[in-house]
């Protein structure tokens, strides 16, 4: 069972950064070199969405169009964690941000993951 912690969130001004981290616990290396790693967030009254992803082996990452270039996800596997560096922040970020896991590599949706975080509140005031 694949245990998964948010950490990071916060109130930024526009244009600010922050570092979210997301801790793994309850798994193997071994079992874990076979997962994607991704970070989901969703606003209020929206649906959750995909932000970015990254495979534990680190041979993989993906970005949604509206974050690349400010965002940056990536894993220390000595640490069993993974993070998502922002950048740039815009209001258009604000939501709550998920890290989750699974084993469907590539995977965009929320169906691909079976294993989520409790969520961390990223807020971004103009």
């Amino acid at each position: 069972q694949v245990h998964l912690v948010e950490s990071g969130g916060g109130l930024v001004q526009s244009g600010g950064s922050l570092r979210l981290s997301c801790g793994v616990s309850g798994v193997s290396s071994h079992t874990l070199s076979r997962y994607l790693m991704a970070w989901f967030r969703q606003a209020p009254g929206k649906e959750r969405r995909f932000v970015a992803s990254i495979s534990w082996l680190g041979h993989m990452s993906s970005y949604h169009d509206s974050v690349k270039g400010r965002f940056t996800i990536s894993r220390d596997v000595a640490w069993n964690r993974f993070y998502l560096q922002m950048d740039s922040l815009e209001p258009e970020d604000t939501a709550v941000y998920y890290c989750a896991a699974g084993e469907v590599m590539g995977s965009f949706s929320t169906n691909g993951y079976d294993y989520w975080g409790q969520g961390t509140q990223v807020t971004v005031s103009s």
